[in-house]
């Protein structure tokens, strides 16, 4: 009797969920819940990247090569940003967001998943120019530490500045952008004192739990990479960090229409995709709970 045989496909599948079984059980990192699409494309690159004929053989070396894993991350976690991308998100927070938030005496900012720095850099901008850089406190997070260690130096490709100082004009700036940066050598370094508010650190929205309270949360084209559940469990993660009325910022094309904590939060700004957290949310489970 002839054994049924697996298709490449789901011979294909089964090597990577045995790859991200293994990388949870040798790193702690849980890419399970990361949207399967994306995913499986990374890892045909990183395959391909390691000269290894299959997933399996990939996974043998991780399993066997301490060494792999950390560039195994890069191909992991997507760091494609730049300053001020989708200024007219920027030119609402400017023009309506910090209104309200300026009624605080002191504010706590969370860029999740800030990838290498742009995002940060340009909302410690933003936050200057607006006068309440003084009194904010930023946490940039991100599940990559090399992301952090750059996100750190503030340094970036000279020959990105053109498409930044147009994102930062767009975004209804009040400065020159070349204000904050020192170009040589090909590179341009962003002042440091734009980071002297920030606390970098190591958090994964996968795993990690509340770690503050905000008044101000951007995770900007992170969720549009996990899949429903994984979303919900960031959602909840957000829901928890910001205080009442606080606001959340996410990226063009994602949304929060069909999460479970839909009813906690209203669209404040849709097409920017800003929402505001309930001033009293149903079923408050309050503010430093942990996320299951």
């Amino acid at each position: 009797m002839t054994e049924p045989t697996l298709s490449a496909r789901t011979l294909e599948d089964i090597e990577l969920d045995l790859l991200l079984e293994a990388i949870y059980q040798r790193s702690h990192y849980d890419f399970r819940g990361y949207s399967r699409a994306s995913l499986a494309r990374r890892m045909e690159q990183a395959r391909q990247h390691f000269g290894c004929a299959s997933l399996s053989m990939l996974q043998h070396r991780l399993l066997h090569d301490p060494s792999v894993f950390h560039n195994l991350l890069n191909f992991l976690t997507v760091q494609v940003s730049e300053l001020f991308r989708d200024p007219a998100y920027y030119r609402v927070l400017r023009e309506q967001v910090l209104p309200h938030l300026r009624t605080y005496p002191s504010l706590k900012v969370w860029v999740a998943g800030c990838s290498d720095g742009e995002e940060l850099y340009s909302l410690a901008i933003l936050f200057r120019e607006e006068g309440l850089e003084a009194r904010t406190i930023f946490y940039a997070t991100d599940i990559n530490p090399d992301a952090l260690r750059k996100a750190e130096t503030g340094i970036y490709a000279i020959d990105r500045l053109p498409q930044f100082t147009e994102n930062h004009r767009a975004s209804g700036a009040k400065t020159s952008l070349s204000d904050y940066y020192t170009a040589a050598y090909g590179a341009a370094v962003f002042d440091k004192s734009l980071r002297a508010q920030t606390v970098f650190s190591q958090h994964s929205l996968v795993s990690d739990q509340v770690f503050a309270e905000v008044h101000l949360i951007s995770c900007r084209n992170v969720l549009i990479y996990f899949d429903r559940q994984l979303q919900d469990r960031a959602f909840g993660l957000f829901e928890q960090s910001l205080v009442r009325g606080g606001f959340l910022g996410l990226g063009m094309q994602e949304t929060m229409s069909f999460s479970g904590y839909t009813a906690h939060f209203d669209s404040f700004a849709s097409k920017e995709k800003i929402y505001r957290r309930h001033a009293r949310c149903p079923a408050d489970r309050g503010v430093l709970n942990g996320v299951s």
